[in-house]
């Protein structure tokens, strides 16, 4: 290889790590205002005449996870156009659609104007949320993987996961930003519309990098096989479904823990353990700040290590200290010091799973299949375990009052996905994309 391929090389990667981290951003960025603004929005859209508060926010919790059921959808949908005409163009046409839905959020009339058509339209624009953050992930997990230098894939696939905890980051930093300088009634009337009209500017800036950017290296090759090797035998669609089901395995623990340490547990703070809403949202930021301060680090041990070692070392932290960590927080004797830590702790332990994450799963399937392949291992893990995270716990606990239910539900799920990671080949780091 010559010193100028070297260069090309080299700042192709750049951009694509810039065009796939920030469509990434504004996924989860518009994700996490809405699972912040959970009681705002249930107070606005679902307030039905006759029904309670926690009926409210159960109704918002739904439609949150309906969006996320619409994930398998659309990385079916563009999972297989990614893999037949290309990822570039797929994922400009993802970001146009999660950037147009986010901001028609920020201009909805609320139930008061407009009756039951208001929460009606509003899930709605959060099914549609859901097709094109189905299609982003596979597409983007693709772009990072195949376009990573020779060693990196750990390194680039964690910058995904990276832009999930910006993303939620700056969600709620926004959130509790606007509760601190708005007064209720400002926030429940217009305030909270501010996160979602941002997608916009953010949206546009996503389109530019996309625009400028190349084909992967993997998928141009891929093309220009001969027609005898365009489905080895690891594309046949049974072998497939089999490594998409092990990949949901695998993704199941990360995905509750996730979503029940980083998004769930404002309201979990505000309706179990009375905290208030500033409160709720600054142990919150500390989460999300934890879960950003590992995921680089283990991405990158990864490469080193392997996705297998770093992934139970992971996945066993988290079983072991869940239910600690929560008795921690209930505890009303604790100081606060000793609470900030635990959450902090509680979103580090899941950036040591969002790391290598992204790269375990690229490297389980072959480039013809790739975004379709791990897009839906992602969506399917995410639909049922992480957009039904608030439901679950939010409704057991409704039923059982039981306030330990959310530990109960993060063990359970990472004692399945300890046993599906054993399967990990401790080799997967150093193997070729276009090999696999």
């Amino acid at each position: 290889m010559t010193a100028n391929s070297a260069v090309m090389d080299s700042r192709r990667s750049r951009q694509a790590l810039l065009a796939g981290s920030v469509g990434n951003f504004i996924e989860w960025y518009e994700f996490g205002v809405y699972g912040f603004l959970a009681t705002v929005i249930a107070a606005n859209f679902f307030t039905l005449q006759g029904e309670n508060a926690v009926t409210s926010l159960i109704l918002a919790y739904a439609a949150f996870a309906l969006a996320f059921f619409c994930r398998p959808i659309g990385a079916v949908i563009f999972g297989r156009i990614g893999d037949r005409i290309g990822r570039r163009p797929t994922l400009i046409v993802v970001v146009l659609l999660m950037t147009l839905t986010t901001a028609l959020i920020g201009v909805m009339p609320t139930y008061a104007s407009i009756g039951v058509a208001a929460p009606l339209l509003l899930t709605l624009l959060r099914m549609l949320q859901g097709l094109s953050a189905g299609g982003e992930f596979g597409g983007a997990v693709a772009l990072l993987t195949e376009f990573a230098p020779p060693g990196k894939r750990g390194r680039f696939g964690a910058w995904q996961s990276l832009t999930v905890a910006l993303g939620l980051l700056a969600g709620a930093g926004l959130v509790a930003l606007l509760s601190a300088l708005l007064s209720h009634e400002q926030l429940h009337d217009w305030g909270w519309r501010i996160p979602f009209l941002l997608a916009l500017p953010l949206g546009v800036l996503a389109l530019w990098l996309r625009l400028k950017l190349e084909e992967t290296p993997s998928f141009t090759r891929a093309q220009q096989q001969p027609a005898a090797a365009e489905r080895p035998a690891s594309a046949a669609p049974l072998v497939v479904v089999k490594t998409i089901t092990v990949g949901i395995g695998r993704m199941m623990g990360w995905s509750a823990a996730g979503y029940t340490f980083l998004v769930v547990m404002p309201t979990y703070l505000q309706t179990s353990l009375h905290a208030t809403l500033q409160q709720a949202l600054a142990a919150t930021v500390l989460a999300n700040v934890g879960f950003a301060l590992t995921i680089l680090p283990a991405g990158i041990l990864s490469d080193r290590l392997g996705r297998k070692t770093v992934m139970i070392g992971a996945i066993s932290a988290v079983i072991l200290f869940t239910f600690p960590l929560l008795h921690l927080l209930q505890d009303v004797g604790a100081a606060l010091w000793q609470k900030g830590a635990a959450v902090l702790v509680a979103g580090a332990v899941v950036g040591l799973l969002a790391g290598p994450g992204p790269a375990m799963l690229a490297e389980m399937f072959p480039t013809r299949v790739r975004y379709t392949g791990l897009g839906l291992a992602y969506s399917l893990s995410n639909a049922v375990f992480s957009g039904s995270a608030g439901l679950i716990i939010t409704g057991l606990i409704r039923e059982t009052g039981n306030i330990d239910i959310p530990a109960y539900y993060v063990v359970a799920t990472s004692l399945i996905s300890l046993l599906a990671l054993m399967t990990l080949r401790r080799d997967d780091h150093l193997r070729p994309l276009d090999a696999i």
